[in-house]
């Protein structure tokens, strides 16, 4: 054999080289974050009490509401304070928005005071992306638990105010804008609490903060002399709330559509917020 042929019969033949794998897209990332926060939320037996409870004292007080409504022998006289569209949200507006807005608050301030938000964070370096679906999972949440408890709070007042004041229907004009209003507005109590969860990360500070745009804003401008209390009132998240639910608001409120930006100014703000926070600091 010649010296070329043996070379090449002593050549071992060189393997192809492998092709590296695409990653997942995009799209299937996103799926996956969305899957694993909507886990999280749905997972914890707490949340689901927390709801059930504040579903039933919430429909049980809107009952009580209505009906002493129904009772008051002068209830006519006080319709531009507490109209019959308005009734029928008051007790929504304490006992379900509060308790909904602090669970909120615990979607990134469980996992700072656990230590999970390290793995979320490893697993998702994007942390907007983290952001974006916690966002997406507790705000589509909120918005069908509002809904669905805004259409049973309504029809349960009115078929109590009917019996004596004539309830409305879903055809009176403004009713069902205001329905829909009511839902909307425990998801941007919602998304507000989770903007001041992953600002600020301590629990007790970011129900705090909460707590305070949510409504001791609103608390505060009440106790200023008028017309301040309604030229600054009107833009926090109550006295737009009530623009947008009430058939017959008072006067210098904003109108209902301008309200209904001042509802989507505050969770925006605070989502903007963290999300410039949370891409500046270590964790």
């Amino acid at each position: 054999m010649s010296a070329a042929q043996l070379q090449a019969a002593g050549t071992a033949p060189t393997a192809p080289a492998a092709s590296a794998e695409p990653g997942p897209s995009r799209l299937v990332r996103g799926r996956d974050v969305l899957a694993s926060e909507w886990t999280k939320l749905r997972s914890l037996r707490s949340n689901r009490w927390t709801l059930a409870v504040a579903a039933v004292v919430t429909l049980a007080l809107t009952a009580v509401v209505a009906q002493a409504f129904a009772a008051s022998p002068d209830s006519g006289k006080h319709a531009a304070v507490m109209d019959r569209l308005a009734t029928s949200f008051l007790a929504y507006a304490e006992y379900l928005v509060l308790p909904v807005t602090v669970l909120s608050v615990l979607v990134f301030t469980s996992e700072y005071g656990s230590g999970l938000i390290r793995t979320t964070f490893t697993a998702v370096p994007r942390r907007q992306a983290v952001l974006a679906a916690k966002v997406a999972v507790t705000g589509a949440a909120a918005l069908i638990v509002g809904e669905i408890l805004a259409f049973a709070c309504f029809f349960l007042t009115q078929a109590i105010l009917s019996g004596r004041h004539g309830g409305l229907s879903l055809a009176h004009p403004g009713a069902l804008r205001a329905v829909l209003a009511a839902g909307f507005v425990l998801t941007a109590c919602a998304l507000t609490g989770v903007g001041a969860g992953a600002i600020i990360r301590h629990t007790a500070g970011a129900i705090a903060a909460a707590m305070t745009a949510v409504i001791l804003l609103a608390v505060l401008c009440l106790a200023l002399p008028a017309p301040w209390n309604l030229r600054l009132g009107r833009f926090t998240l109550p006295f737009a709330a009530y623009a947008d639910v009430a058939a017959h608001p008072p006067g210098g409120l904003l109108s209902p559509w301008l309200s209904l930006l001042v509802l989507i100014a505050w969770p925006a703000a605070a989502l903007f917020a963290a999300a410039v926070v949370l891409t500046r600091r270590d964790v």
